[in-house]
């Protein structure tokens, strides 16, 4: 009992530091309208970029980052992943693909697009060692 208990517990805390991500931008467009809230479209390469890896590790998990988007974004994600075990299914390629045209030509990875809630792109940037979380919000906040 105490083991499902911990183990109930370690879920509970997981769901509260993980970030929320949509991987549609229809749904995305839909929920920014909706509540008002930027979208941050992440081109990711989960399994091969390190960057890309850095900028999960320090800055979407961080509990700061993670609080503060609940309540002003909607989190988009564009993965790319490399290794066979890591595919994704042919209909969301499909869509990251189309994706990667439109606001991503040049292939940048990572590559954080910022968008107004009716899809007009606000600003871009990248992975960045020396910014911090709130540096991060500060910007997304500017735009």
């Amino acid at each position: 009992m105490k083991k499902l208990v911990f183990v109930l517990f370690l879920a509970g805390v997981w769901q509260m530091q993980a970030q929320d991500w949509v991987y549609n931008m229809d749904e995305a467009h839909r929920i920014a309208q909706a509540e008002n809230k930027k979208i941050i479209l992440v081109f990711s390469g989960s399994d091969w970029c390190v960057p890309c890896i850095k900028l999960e590790k320090y800055i979407w998990t961080s509990p700061d980052f993670i609080a503060h988007a609940k309540e002003h974004y909607v989190m988009v994600r564009a993965d790319f992943p490399r290794k066979k075990k890591n595919q994704l299914p042919p209909a969301q390629r499909a869509h990251n693909n189309a994706l990667a045209e439109k606001y991503n030509p040049q292939g940048y990875f990572p590559l954080i697009v910022v968008l107004s809630p009716d899809g007009k792109v606000l600003g871009t940037t990248g992975y960045d060692k020396d910014k911090t979380p709130a540096d991060y919000i500060k910007y997304f906040d500017s735009l």
